[in-house]
Parts: C-alpha cells; structure tokens; sequence
C-alpha cells in the first residue's frame, strides 16, 4: 500500500524561513504538543462530566423501569382490549338476536293485537258501568261492551274460539247483566216521572229518552223480553198521559159558546119561528147563512192550539168548527210528535210496522174521544157552512199531516171525514125541505104570501118584480159552499147537494113567477131575471170549478127570461 495524497493540497506554503526537515521537525512537535493538551483537556473535562454522565445513567435506568411499566400497561391493555372487542362482539350479536325478536314480536303483534284488542276491556270501562253516572261517557262505554260482545259472539259461531275469549266471555256476561239492570233502572224510573202532576212529557222524552236511545238498542239486543215489557209500558204510560189530558182539553172546549144553528135557521124557515127559539134567547144574533170571516183558519198559517185556559175564559160565542180547530190542531201537533219520538227512539231495535202499532195503542183512545167530540158538535147542529169548513179544516189537515210524513193519523181524519160529510147532505136537506116546504105554501097570490107576511086577496095586484128575500138567503149559502170549495174535487157531495137545493129554489122561483099571470109575462121574466142577477151578483167573486158551472147555469137562466 503506497502514500496516499492528502485530498487537498496547498499551493502555497509558508516556511517561516526554515528548513523543509526543520519545518517538519517544528510542525510536528507543535502536533504533539497540541495532542498533550488535548488529551488533558479531555480527561479534565471527563471528570468534570463524570456526573452528569452517572445522573444521565441514572434517568436512563429510570426511563426503562417507566418504559418497562408502560409496556407492562399496553400489554395488559392490549388484553383487556380484546376482552372489550370479544364482548362488544357478543353484545352486537344479542343486540342482533334482540332485534330479530322485535321485529317478529312487531309482526305477531300486528296479527295478535287487533284480535286481542277486539275482545279486551279497560279497568274504566268496567268501573264506569257498575259505578258511573249515566251520561254520554256511559253510553259510550256501553258500545264498548257492546262491540266486544258482538266480537265474542261472531267468533263464536265462526268456530274461532279461543282460551282468552273463554276466559273473557263470563266476565263480559256479567258486565252485560249489569249494564242491563241499570238501563232498566233509568228507564223505569223516566216512565213513572211521566205520570207526575202537570208534566211535560216532550220534555222527558227528547232530554232522557232520545239523548239515550242506544241504551234501548243495546237492551233490545241483549235482553229482548225486557225491552218489550219496557216499550208496553211505555205505551200504557202515554195512552193514559194523552188520554187524561185531551179528555181535560175537551172539557175545556165544551165551554166555549157555540152558536146554535138548527131548522129555524134553514133558507125557507119562517123568521118568527127563529125569533120564539127559546135555544136561541140568550146568543148574539148572527146571520148563520153568511160565510163572513168564518174562512180565516183555511187561511192563516201557522195556526196554533187555543191553551185550555185561555178556551175556559172565552165567553165570546163561537160557530162549531173553532173548538173543532183547536182541538185537532192539539191533536195532529201531539200526534207528529209522539210519532217522531217513536220513530226516533225505538228503531232500529224494531220495524216500523211495530211502530205504527205503538202508535196506533198510545193513540186510539184520543182518536175515539176526537170523534165524540165532533161528533158532539155536529149531531145537533144544521150548521152546513160549519160542517163544510170542518171537512175543509180536516182536509188542511191531511195535506199537513202528508207533508210532516205521518201516515199513522190517516184512520183518524178519514173517519172524521166519515162523520162529517154524511152531516153535511142531512144539513143540506134541511134546506132543501124548507125550501119544499116554501114552494107547497106559495100561491098565485105571489112572493109575500110565500112566508106568511101577507093575507092581503089583493097581493097579486101588488105584486114587485124585486128580487125574493129566499133569493138572498139562498145567495149567501151559495156563496158561502162556494168559496169552501174553489179546490173541490169531483167525487165530492157538494155539488150534488147545491143542485138538489138550486133546483128547488127555481121550482119556487117558477111558481111565484106564474103569480104575476099570463097577461104579466114580461113582468114574471123581470121577476126571474132580478132573482137570477141578485144570486150571479153575490158569487160573483167566487172561484173554482165548481163556481164556474153555477155561474154559467145561472147565466143562462137569466138570459133565457131576457135579463141582461
């Protein structure tokens, strides 16, 4: 191995004036000197570190026994972390299994829960039917059982039974008997209050008989046997009520004045017969043929019935078909009502045919008593315009009942009607018979003789072509049916009875006109032709099918004796 070069090389040297051998000499022995130097600075300064160097070994040992105890932690950490991982492995696979079975617990849930809510009862429910108040929450936890009984009951018969239906069925029975003898409590106790002093059934009944009308529905279907004996004494209750308080109203009617209207009064009785009535001394006089004012209950709506105290402090006298009025008005206004609870109340639990008979049990006693008491008012009376507006009245009151849809009253307004249009013709008989009766008696003497107002043998000379006073009286009856009937129909009595009654009153007519003689002929067309007028003159203004023919016979009678 050859001298290396040094790497770097001076290119210029400073000898100091020395000898290259001397040079070196001096450079080397100024290395070793620095090298002394050197070596004591070092072991100087070793001693002066020695410390340093023990307290750095010191820390060293120190730092391993604390890197020592930390890998001691992480080791025993690294452990209790994988015991930490094995246990969240096993509480993710329990949380798994946990939300497996929530999830098929919601599904069978799903199933089970509707058919489980379907037969079970809630603590309230139970404790509001045994101990409650009867109110609407009473009532509603009544369709609770109710619903809960119809679900047993329909599985039942399906051949769906299970052990908890088993087990909730007895205790349901029991809560139903309950429930059952508590509606029957109420119900009896409501009836009898309808029997107390001065009552308002109405009032009972929309307040605590259709307020709880499911109650009813609910005993019809549970216990039918109770809700029937319930309803007929219901029945029985209702018939007595209406039966006691028309039978007052009545009575209170009956002491209403009424105008007497009897043969006197026909159109060919004599006034002086009229004047020595001894029935009729004390009434006001009237004209019992005139139709007047009598017509304003065909025309005012909304009529109402006369309160029974009111009918015992009227003194002032009446014609027959104002107690006729107000009664049936009573009537037909309690009778809609009854039958709308009725209807209201008992279905569905029963038909509408049980209804009407309901209805018909409650109500037939008023219906006998109505048609006593009109029949009362009639059997004595030749009241024909009286009579003729109790038909008109009867029939207002059909149409009425027609429009509230109550057919049940039908029986009771065609009975009426049964009484009165028979009383009717007899009235118009009476008439007709007086008027028979005018003609036999009239003589060639003429007019006046007719009624026994003159015995003069020389009348006939006297004789006036004015109108005949039967004429007038004849005139107003006329008009009076007349305007009762603008909307008769043509199977109808009246039309039958008024030409029966005008054929006589031309028959009298004729035989007064032949008074005047043959040498007096346009006289008698005079005579016969004013009598005709002063009739066409007072139904004038009538209107109807009926009117419209008498008009035209009549016109033409008078113009057939050349009256204008």
């Amino acid at each position: 191995m050859g001298v290396q070069n040094p790497p770097h090389l001076a290119d210029d040297v400073d000898f100091e004036g020395l000898s290259l051998h001397a040079f070196a000499d001096t450079a080397n022995h100024d290395e070793m000197t620095r090298s002394h130097q050197a070596s004591a600075q070092t072991v100087e300064e070793f001693e002066k570190g020695k410390e340093k160097f023990e307290d750095l070994h010191r820390s060293i040992l120190a730092c391993d026994d604390v890197l020592q105890s930390v890998q001691t932690s992480l080791t025993s950490f690294q452990q209790d972390l994988g015991a930490v991982s094995a246990e969240i492995e096993t509480l993710q696979s329990r949380s798994t299994a946990m939300n497996t079975r929530l999830e098929n617990r919601r599904v069978v849930e799903k199933l089970l829960g509707p058919a489980v809510e379907e037969i079970s009862v809630a603590p309230a429910v139970v404790t509001t039917i045994v101990e409650g108040q009867i109110d609407s929450s009473w009532v509603k936890a009544l369709d609770e059982i109710d619903k809960r009984s119809r679900v047993i009951d329909s599985r039942a018969e399906e051949s769906r039974k299970t052990s908890a239906m088993s087990d909730v069925k007895p205790l349901l029975d029991d809560l139903t008997n309950k429930a059952v003898e508590r509606i029957r409590d109420f119900f009896v106790s409501h009836i009898k209050a309808l029997r107390s002093p001065n009552i308002n059934a109405q009032i009972i009944q929309q307040q605590s008989f259709v307020r709880f009308k499911e109650m009813y529905s609910f005993l019809a279907r549970h216990h039918s046997v109770l809700a029937e004996e319930l309803g007929q004494a219901y029945i029985n209750t209702m018939r007595w009520y209406y039966l006691s308080n028309f039978s007052r109203y009545k009575q209170s009617l009956e002491r209403i004045p009424i105008f007497v209207v009897d043969r006197t009064d026909a159109i060919g009785a004599n006034p002086a017969l009229q004047r020595a009535s001894a029935s009729k001394a004390s009434q006001p006089s009237h004209d019992a043929l005139s139709i007047g004012r009598r017509t304003d209950a065909l025309r005012r709506p909304n009529l109402s019935a006369l309160p029974s105290h009111t009918a015992e402090d009227n003194k002032q006298t009446q014609y027959l078909e104002t107690p006729f009025l107000h009664f049936n008005l009573a009537l037909i206004d309690n009778a809609t009502a009854e039958y709308s609870f009725l209807a209201h109340f008992f279905s569905p639990a029963v038909g509408f045919q049980t209804i009407s008979r309901h209805f018909s049990a409650i109500f037939s006693p008023v219906f006998a008593l109505g048609h006593a008491f009109t029949k009362t008012l009639i059997d004595d009376s030749d009241d024909c315009l009286g009579i003729l507006l109790c038909v008109r009245l009867s029939q207002r009151f059909a149409f009425e009942l027609q429009r509230r849809k109550i057919p049940v009253v039908d029986g009771y307004i065609n009975g009426t009607n049964m009484l009165l249009w028979p009383r009717f013709q007899l009235a118009m008989d009476v008439h007709v018979e007086s008027v028979k009766r005018a003609t036999s008696s009239a003589s060639a003497r003429g007019a006046a003789s007719t009624l026994g107002l003159s015995t003069s043998s020389d009348a006939a000379a006297k004789q006036s072509t004015a109108p005949h006073m039967l004429t007038q009286r004849f005139g107003q009856l006329l008009q009076g049916i007349l305007t009762l009937s603008e909307d008769a129909g043509d199977d109808e009595p009246v039309g039958n009875s008024l030409n029966r009654l005008r054929g006589e009153i031309e028959t009298l007519l004729a035989k007064i006109g032949k008074g005047f003689g043959s040498a007096a002929e346009r006289k008698r067309d005079r005579f016969l032709a004013n009598n005709y007028s002063l009739i066409l003159a007072i139904v004038g203004d009538t209107r109807g099918k009926l009117a419209a023919e008498v008009r035209d016979h009549l016109e033409s009678l008078r113009d057939s004796v050349g009256g204008t």
